[in-house]
């Protein structure tokens, strides 16, 4: 989905008129601080004193919330709160949304709000405490309830019937009456949302996950347990056989499933860097699907602008954050997705080329055309910076504690170590500066480091780069000394695979993460930049001047090439994605940089998510590689 299709779909979500029925709850987040807190003089226990506090609409409100960020033409409220104080928050904030709260029933007696108190401390969430699960719905109120529903199925382009409180429809003959009113509007979008009365409603859309569509097909699953693609698109198929209406089934990271009638449709997962939170993520999935529907845009299109929508809102902390248009344009200008996580995380899964260690995880390659290749340096060819990450993890972990990296408790230190180690792997391949730039926010974020002593990009570059160059320098020095070989610092046969495509006559680039002059000097140290008779490249401090996506973009348009005539080789997510996108030959190399040959199988998960088509541990068959690269050969 391109930039002009999300703004051709924004446009017609407009004019839509959308309604909710369902649990309309607040979320009230506390936010603790031991610090402040005292022993009860009454009591003898000790006190939590609340730092500060905030609200914000779940539920079914937080449904309304991201429609409204999507500014639909109207939306319509049905449900029912209590006479209570949250319930007066929850109104205030509907009425800020500008919403029709007509069909918003107060009852009296015997509701209280629902509402679910999410007490943090040290940034965790702590025993939530929930109110309102013991209510009891009046004969009346459902009737109002009722009436608000017909309301919308006459008026409104689309109904979304939200539930997730367990209890919240004491009296099922309601759904038995909702039921029937569906019947008589056939041809409206009704898009059900429901966690424990799936199996009730009938003929309409269904948006669940995949847990919740094992369990309406009769298998209970653990919340341990992996679900394999074949069986939820399984369960898929057969939700959307009971009612032939279209089925959205989402699988959080790993993207969603949609059925209509033209078939199984499968959106991918995005990658995101970020540190992430998934509540509320459903809300937005299911806002986007039933403004789409209204819009009369098509499933799988549906699908796939909820699923940009919901990579919005997951970078939202400690709220129930919505997404607006502009945001998704942000994110859906070049969304990076997750390809194949199942091959990805299950070697068992492989496939390889016969007698040989090839991987082949793309189907139907176009094999035979390369004309020009792209090189990533560090991994790939060279080994001079093995051991980057263990460089640039203590830098991290030191700038984020601040004065407290001695002192910080064991919890404290392995939380801010374990953050660090996960954007590191995330962001293998893209630009140091880049990489910092990240690091800032993690300062930012984590707050234990004064905001008046937080460093910019380029003062945490240059003490990472200090000292990352003294290990590189050191081995540049023993190699300069006669005590170490070129060899001791490639990838097992990576120069002879250098050679090989030469005398083929590609056309061949180096680019690299690293520092220009840097990535120039240490590839000709190793004997090697002689084959980079196209180029090579290195980052040169200015992120708008230098990516790998315009040099792969570059090479590309100056030489007219389509994609299969380009072929990238990286150890890092950033070019294998780069290529996937551009229609490449995606090929990753998942090498232990620690003996320069055989496979690491972490390497080889990423690389596979990030679109890589061929994975090889290493060159030392690179003879089998350049049959198969330019005959197809598999072997088999």
């Amino acid at each position: 989905m391109n930039e002009q299709r999300i703004r051709e779909i924004l446009d017609r979500i407009r004019n839509v008129t959308v309604a909710v029925y369902g649990d309309f709850c607040l979320d009230a987040y506390w936010i603790l601080d031991p610090k402040g807190s005292e022993v009860s003089v009454e009591t003898g226990l000790q006190a939590r004193a609340v730092a500060r506090h905030y609200y914000s609409l779940g539920g079914a409100s937080n449904v309304v919330a991201n429609l409204a960020a999507l500014e639909p033409r109207a939306i319509q409220v049905i449900g029912v709160v209590g006479d209570d104080l949250y319930g007066r928050e929850l109104r205030r904030q509907l009425d800020a949304l500008g919403v029709d709260a007509t069909s918003l029933v107060i009852q009296r007696e015997n509701y209280d709000t629902v509402t679910f108190a999410k007490p943090y401390l040290d940034d965790r969430e702590q025993p939530r405490m929930d109110f309102g699960f013991f209510n009891r719905r009046s004969p009346e109120t459902d009737e109002a309830l009722l009436a608000g529903i017909r309301r919308a199925l006459e008026t409104a382009d689309a109904l979304i019937v939200n539930q997730q409180v367990p209890g919240s429809i004491p009296d099922e003959s309601f759904i038995d009456r909702a039921n029937a009113l569906f019947a008589e509007f056939p041809e409206k979008v009704v898009l059900l949302d429901s966690r424990h009365y799936g199996r009730k409603f009938k003929g309409i859309c269904r948006k669940t996950n995949d847990r919740e569509a094992a369990s309406l097909n009769g298998v209970e699953v653990g919340l341990a347990e992996s679900l394999p693609l074949e069986d939820v698109r399984m369960y898929a198929r057969r939700l959307y056989e009971q009612s032939r209406k279209p089925v959205f089934l989402t699988r959080g990271p790993r993207g969603i499933l949609a059925v209509d009638r033209d078939g199984l449709h499968e959106i991918p997962g995005i990658q995101l860097l970020k540190k992430l939170d998934p509540v509320g993520a459903g809300d937005t999935v299911t806002s986007a699907l039933a403004l789409c529907l209204g819009a009369g845009v098509s499933c799988a299109e549906a699908a796939e602008f909820a699923n940009l929508a919901a990579a919005v809102t997951v970078q939202k902390l400690f709220q129930t954050g919505t997404a607006s248009g502009q945001e998704i344009l942000v994110v859906g200008k070049s969304p990076d997705y997750i390809y194949q996580p199942e091959l990805a995380e299950d070697l068992r899964k492989a496939r390889y080329v016969e007698g040989s260690d090839i991987e082949l995880c793309g189907e139907a390659i176009p094999f035979g055309r390369i004309k020009h290749a792209v090189f990533d340096a560090d991994g790939t060819v060279s080994t001079l910076r093995q051991g980057w990450e263990q460089v640039m993890a203590p830098v991290m972990i030191e700038a984020i504690l601040g004065e407290q990296y001695r002192t910080a408790d064991v919890s404290l230190y392995e939380k801010v170590r374990r953050r660090v180690l996960e954007y590191i792997d995330q962001s293998t391949g893209i630009q140091t500066i880049l990489q910092m730039e990240a690091l800032v926010e993690m300062v930012r974020e984590f707050g234990l480091v004064a905001p008046d002593k937080v460093l910019d990009k380029f003062g945490y570059k240059d003490i990472y780069n200090r000292a990352l160059m003294e290990v590189v320098n050191q081995r540049i020095a023993r190699l300069e000394r006669g005590q170490l070989d070129v060899s001791d610092f490639t990838v097992k046969g990576a120069v002879d695979f250098l050679a090989a495509l030469r005398n083929r006559g590609v056309t061949l680039y180096l680019a690299s993460g690293t520092d220009q002059e840097d990535v120039v000097r240490e590839s000709r140290v190793l004997n090697y930049a002689e084959f980079f008779n196209g180029g090579i490249y290195g980052a040169v401090g200015d992120v708008t001047k230098y990516s790998k996506r315009m040099v792969i973009d570059r090479i590309m348009t100056e030489n007219h090439l389509s994609g299969p005539e380009l072929a990238v080789f990286g150890d890092g997510p950033v070019e294998m994605r780069e290529c996937h996108k551009r229609g490449g030959i995606a090929v990753g190399i998942a090498s232990d940089e620690v003996r320069r040959y055989g496979l690491n199988p972490e390497k080889r998960t990423r690389l596979i998510k990030a679109g890589a088509q061929i994975v090889v541990p290493d060159f030392s068959q690179w003879h089998d590689l350049l049959d198969l690269l330019f005959g197809g050969n598999t072997g088999s």
